[in-house]
């Protein structure tokens, strides 16, 4: 019972990590970009608001707690809005190739972040040695209403705000996208530019807002590990990069649907980690156990191919340049 308790917990913070990922790059895809530089940008995300809370917290005294956590989040989705202009410049207007594009924006974030990390380390005195104390600490705080719950429902609802923020984040984006007209339009932008265009809108903005703030929300799921998995310091063991494919094959699961992502982001988190709660596994039995959220992702893209309903295809525009000219 005590493993379950802790693969569940686990599925729920590495789950919330995927939940940003994915719900950023819905946005993103949305509007016919695909941007595989999400791992890349959650590094950004990551590293950012680690850096401003560390300048933030060695320059005074009694650092405040909210204070803390606004630097930090303002860092991370500024940083990571920044990595998505950068894509969005590449793609949309200099129309490069958007699979290169984003794979390399994966290579350079987690080479800068891994970079600044480690000097960030040095000026902390060591590896492990970071002190964000009070930032870390507010992030892995329960919402108060949740210590006063019995010890199952304190279990289930006692996580850090980040958490809720997500799921809330998640059933937003589902609202907007399919219930406002803004969204309308980010639809029809992503199915067909073309047509878009001839009905007044404004494609290339639609896809630079999409695509920047689609980066800023995946960047949160950088963060969010930083602040609670390794608690305010900085590793480069890869985690990030994991957990970012994951939210990328997220969007495949669910569909394009950022409410269906909420349970799908959950269920990667605990079979990501499902082989640590295993005993006695061998070192290739450990490697099957890891690539289980892929396949599970694979089999539902052939069911859904074999379905054939288009409310779960891709947006028919999705990886493809728009030339207005040839309209």
């Amino acid at each position: 019972m005590t493993q379950l308790i802790a693969l569940f917990k686990a599925g729920i913070m590495f789950g919330t990590v995927i939940l940003y990922g994915s719900t950023g790059e819905i946005v993103t895809e949305k509007s016919g970009n695909l941007n595989l530089g999400v791992p890349g940008i959650m590094y950004l995300g990551g590293i950012a608001g680690l850096t401003g809370v560390f300048f933030y917290e060695r320059s005074t005294p009694d650092p405040n707690k909210l204070v803390c956590v606004l630097i930090a989040l303002l860092c991370a989705f500024i940083a990571s809005l920044l990595g998505g202009l950068i894509y969005s410049v590449l793609t949309i207007s200099l129309r490069a190739n958007q699979n290169v594009t984003g794979l390399t924006l994966t290579i350079f974030a987690a080479g800068l972040s891994n970079f600044f990390g480690g000097s960030l380390n040095k000026l902390a005195g060591g590896v492990g040695q970071i002190s964000v104390s009070n930032t870390s600490a507010a992030f892995r705080a329960s919402l108060p209403f949740a210590q006063n719950l019995p010890p199952l429902l304190s279990m289930l609802l006692g996580y850090g705000f980040m958490v809720y923020l997500a799921v809330a984040m998640a059933f937003l984006v589902n609202w907007f996208i399919n219930r406002t007209s803004v969204g309308l339009n980010l639809r029809a932008v992503g199915e067909n530019p073309g047509t878009a265009d001839a009905a007044g809108i404004n494609v290339t903005r639609y896809k630079y807002l999409a695509t920047c703030i689609g980066a800023g929300i995946s960047g949160l799921g950088g963060l969010y590990y930083v602040m609670d998995y390794t608690k305010g310091t900085w590793d480069s063991d890869g985690g990030i990069e994991r957990l970012g494919w994951l939210a990328v094959a997220l969007v495949i699961f669910s569909s394009w649907k950022s409410r269906r992502s909420i349970w799908g982001a959950y269920l990667f988190g605990m079979l990501s980690w499902l082989y640590f709660y295993i005993p006695d596994l061998t070192r290739r039995s450990m490697e099957l156990f890891k690539m289980l959220p892929y396949l599970v992702t694979v089999i539902v893209l052939v069911v859904v191919s074999l379905r054939r309903k288009r409310e779960n295809q891709p947006p028919a525009g999705l990886g493809l340049p728009y030339f207005r000219e040839e309209r």
